[in-house]
């Protein structure tokens, strides 16, 4: 027991000293990193200290740098300012001494535009009273000539004006008959040879067109694919030709319209080569519209070479040669416009030939004057104007843009050339068949001029006949004498010409008939 005993305290003694061992060693452990960290601690604080006290150093530097800058900033602004303030003074006192020599030259003025007025109020008094006397002079001068007279002052008047009027209706009279024989001795022969020559060595052909093409189809089951599956196809073709396609219950054709005679051709031409392809889809159309636009664009090209060609014209810049070209599908009263400018290009160089004239250079006009005529449906203005403006663009002579200009008589013709192709010009629109005009049209133009000869005072009644080429007046012969009729003639003239649009010339024919009767009994 006491062997246990004893061996359980030298255990328990061995367990107390190893704790207390243990306990020693560490608290010197504690005891070593604890100053270590104190001694890490001082130090950080003194760099702490030591980065703190850099800080405050470079703050102040910089404080001072800004504070030196700011005062320079300051100075120089305060410069600046003072110099603009003091070139601000220096301009409001020019200005005020500009005003003050102004309001000085304003003052002066004034004082010279009273005295100006002071002086036109005691003229004006002056001429008053003189107007006065001579009002008074006037007034017992007129009086002293109705007692010697006989006659007031108005029926003075109406007897000088009767007595004029006459003396002038038969002075007119005469010199009008005068002028009209010369006149005809002289230029009637002359131009009655050079017209009909000209007209007898052209004989052309005229085609009216429409503005509808007629395509035949080779059966009717081609106008459902025309049409297509919901209308497909034939919307395309509308979309890129601007045509309208009129399919109804015609056998095998289909019908094309369109006021643009250009895209229907082009139209036309698709739609045919479509047909003859049988392929009809949106692409096919599209490419065939193409092909077709550049085959009528050549076409319209060769035909204004062959036009410029067959005249024998030279040196006709190439844009208004496919102008001449784009002419073939023009028509003007159902008169191709094209086959109209040839005609008139002939006409004129056999007129300018017969005149001893260079016929190169009216051929050139003539062929030229309806030019405008390719552009109307394309840009705003009349075809003379557009005719005039092209004709400037591409260097055309004056001559020849003088020509254009004046062939309707917008301007007074100036040369020779200008009224050859006037003449001529009328000459190819007015002859019969040249021109299509519908029947309600004719006779309203037929109306308007008998209602011209009807408006004029004096006339019974008026009788348009020869197609609207001469009208007759029946005059009363107790108001109208035969030295009236020469000028009233050329007063109803001068009014259609102002007041009607028609081709050629209208002749104005007036008869006065005096008849007495009686009865034998």
């Amino acid at each position: 027991m006491d062997l246990w005993l004893a061996i359980v305290l030298i255990l328990v003694a061995i367990i107390v000293a190893g704790a207390s061992a243990f306990y020693g060693g560490m608290m010197f452990g504690i005891d070593k990193r604890k100053k270590t960290a104190e001694q890490a601690i001082g130090s950080a604080e003194e760099e702490a200290n030591r980065i703190v006290e850099d800080a405050i150093k470079s703050a102040e530097a910089k404080k001072k740098e800004f504070v030196l800058e700011g005062k320079d900033e300051l100075h120089r602004l305060r410069n600046e300012n003072d110099k603009e303030i003091s070139d601000r003074r220096r301009e409001i006192q020019r200005q005020e001494r500009r005003i003050q020599q102004k309001e000085e030259t304003l003052d002066r003025k004034m004082d010279n535009l009273e005295r100006k007025e002071n002086n036109f109020h005691k003229k004006q008094k002056e001429v008053e009273q003189k107007l006065n006397e001579i009002e008074q002079i006037k007034k017992s001068q007129f009086e002293m000539l109705e007692r010697i007279s006989g006659y007031t002052a108005d029926q003075a008047k109406d007897y000088l004006l009767q007595q004029l009027d006459s003396e002038l209706n038969h002075e007119k009279s005469v010199k009008i008959l005068e002028y009209e024989e010369k006149l005809k001795e002289e230029s009637d022969k002359k131009a009655r040879d050079i017209i009909s020559l000209a007209i007898q060595r052209l004989a052309a052909d005229q085609v009216s067109e429409a503005t509808v093409s007629v395509v035949p189809l080779p059966n009717d089951d081609m106008k459902g694919r025309i049409i297509g599956r919901e209308g497909r196809n034939i919307r395309t073709i509308e979309t890129l030709t601007g045509v309208d396609l009129i399919i109804d219950d015609t056998p095998e054709a289909i019908t094309l319209s369109s006021f643009e005679p250009v895209r229907r051709e082009i139209a036309r031409v698709a739609l045919e080569k479509l047909i003859s392809d049988g392929r009809i889809h949106p692409a096919r159309i599209e490419e065939m519209v193409e092909k077709a636009r550049r085959e009528v664009e050549a076409t319209i090209k060769a035909e204004g070479e062959k036009t410029v060609i067959e005249l024998g014209i030279n040196n006709i810049h190439p844009e208004l040669i496919k102008l001449l070209g784009r002419l073939r599908y023009r028509t003007s009263y159902g008169q191709n416009v094209l086959i109209h400018s040839k005609e008139v290009a002939y006409i004129s160089g056999m007129i300018a030939s017969e005149l001893g004239m260079n016929p190169t250079v009216a051929k050139r006009a003539g062929l030229l004057h309806d030019i405008g005529k390719a552009l109307d449906h394309e840009m705003e203005g009349s075809h003379i104007q557009l005719g005039v403006d092209v004709a400037r663009k591409y260097k055309e002579n004056d001559a020849i843009v003088h020509a254009i200009h004046a062939h309707h008589g917008d301007v007074e013709a100036k040369t020779v050339v200008a009224c050859i192709v006037q003449a001529a010009d009328a000459i190819s629109a007015a002859r019969p068949g040249a021109r299509r005009e519908n029947l309600e049209n004719y006779i309203k133009r037929l109306q308007k001029l008998e209602e011209v000869g009807k408006s004029f005072q004096g006339v019974d009644n008026c009788f348009a006949i020869q197609a609207g080429r001469e009208i007759r007046i029946m005059v009363k012969p107790e108001q109208v004498n035969d030295e009236r009729m020469v000028p009233l003639a050329r007063e109803i003239c001068q009014k259609i010409e102002q007041d009607l649009e028609y081709p050629g010339q209208i002749k104005v024919n007036i008869i006065r008939e005096s008849r007495a009767f009686d009865f034998a009994k």
